[in-house]
């Protein structure tokens, strides 16, 4: 069973960077019309006008819309359905990261991080798939990380909302089952730009994001439920869960250790987004 993507309508959110904008490129060759959605549209107007200069026949809708805010997503979805636009495939890759130790951390940031990582996919999930069952086709593609894998102090809320995504997209596949839609996450690991895997201070399975976004479409083409893009991550996701739970704490351990040395060194640079080794599904930052 494969998702309908060609001359079929996507959604993606998240499309302004990262992984988000890596798809949409893939996809506008393939596509009828992409729905970008953001709180600022104005981010997305670059990526329409590279698209429709390569594909002007290709439909691009974008929409403002803070996915957070359930009566906004209801409005949008009413906005969708006053164009007679039908989503046959979601793309979820919105999220976020903050970096730092949990006590510490303000409130705020972590809600806003829980909102973006839980509340968001499972409520525009819980939106649009009905109709997608009723028609007996439709996708879903959830981005989110290798993080789910591990024992991440420093990212303790991060880790946690990849738990939830993984266990969400796998029990949701299993009730859907045999009924045309396809469910998959993507569990990345350290994303780059193109070229960036033959630096030498960078992870040895690290991937470009063009590489992540092509070995994911085509899992999710595939039907697969889990993706873990490239070679060399892909093997250290199979290896962590044959781990004892007291190996993967003395992990933590190393890694609390890293997080407490970047306190001491940079105190104001704890409580910010993570970088792309932590964030997978967003834009490299820069060195």
């Amino acid at each position: 069973m494969r998702p309908p993507i060609d001359q079929g309508t996507v959604l993606i959110t998240g499309a302004s960077e990262g992984l988000g904008r890596e798809l949409a490129r893939l996809l506008s060759r393939r596509v009828r019309t992409l729905v970008l959605v953001d709180r600022d549209v104005a981010r997305l107007k670059p990526l329409r006008e590279e698209l429709l200069s390569l594909y002007p026949t290709l439909g691009v809708l974008l929409e403002q819309c803070d996915v957070c805010e359930s009566r906004q997503v209801d409005a949008l979805v009413a906005s969708l359905e006053s164009k007679f636009v039908r989503v046959d495939v979601l793309v979820n890759t919105a999220a976020l990261g903050r970096r730092g130790l949990y006590a510490e951390a303000r409130w705020g940031g972590l809600e806003e991080l829980l909102r973006a990582n839980v509340w968001v996919p499972a409520l525009l999930t819980h939106r649009l798939l009905a109709p997608m069952l009723e028609r007996g086709r439709g996708g879903v593609m959830n981005i989110g990380s290798g993080a789910a894998q591990l024992f991440l102090p420093g990212s303790t809320m991060f880790a946690a909302t990849q738990r939830f995504l993984d266990g969400f997209t796998e029990s949701l596949r299993l009730e859907v089952e045999g009924r045309g839609v396809v469910i998959t996450r993507v569990a990345p690991g350290p994303l780059g730009d193109a070229g960036a895997e033959d630096a030498a201070e960078v992870p040895f399975f690290q991937i470009s994001l063009e590489r992540c976004a092509r070995a994911a479409l085509a899992a999710f083409e595939r039907g697969e439920a889990l993706v873990y893009p490239g070679w060399g991550h892909r093997w250290v996701m199979r290896l962590l869960p044959l781990l004892p739970r007291a190996v993967k704490r003395s992990l933590g351990r190393l890694a609390l250790r890293g997080v407490r040395r970047e306190a001491l060194a940079a105190p104001e640079a704890l409580p910010v987004g993570l970088a792309s080794r932590v964030l997978l599904a967003r834009e490299p930052t820069p060195a």
